[in-house]
């Protein structure tokens, strides 16, 4: 499998090839849940352990943002006092966690999925639809042989 050291290297020195999508999950109802099933696009690029975490996780994440308590409670009074005045000056809770989503999901980028050629994309920026990943191919090493698998290990190695 290709390998790739930062983020950086893997959107300046590799080519897009596909993007593979996880949907919601609707099941148990609206709340924000992607479905677990791993995509067979990804065998040979990940460990099925590593994405199943990711996407429980992010699930966990977003249960957390949409959980109603004394603080989602404050908040909605104190925009209906203010004619949402206040919001301009202070974030929601929602905001803080979603913000918490997009450092989680760097994080993962640059530790786990980079380095495999693929890139998660933060949900919320395709309308939290879809969590998409995106599969890169090496400039220099994409070949459509059968020793190909070979020959990006071989690239790979030699950075």
């Amino acid at each position: 499998s290709v390998q790739f050291h930062n983020l950086q290297e893997l959107r300046h020195s590799a080519s897009l090839t596909t993007k593979v999508f996880i949907q919601r999950d609707y099941s148990e109802g609206t709340i924000c849940r992607f479905q677990s099933k791993f995509p067979s696009e990804l065998d040979n690029r990940i460990e099925r352990s590593l994405l199943e975490e990711t996407v429980k996780t992010l699930n966990s994440y977003y249960v957390e943002a949409e959980k109603i308590g004394g603080q989602s409670y404050m908040e909605g009074c104190l925009a209906c006092a203010t004619a949402y005045f206040v919001f301009l000056c202070m974030e929601t809770r929602y905001e803080k966690v979603l913000k918490k989503i997009s450092g989680y999901i760097q994080e993962q980028n640059e530790k786990i999925y980079a380095p495999r050629g693929l890139l998660l994309t933060d949900p919320i920026e395709r309308g939290m639809r879809v969590l998409e990943i995106s599969v890169y191919e090496d400039h220099g090493c994409s070949s459509s042989s059968p020793s190909s698998s070979s020959v990006s290990s071989a690239c790979s190695t030699a950075r």
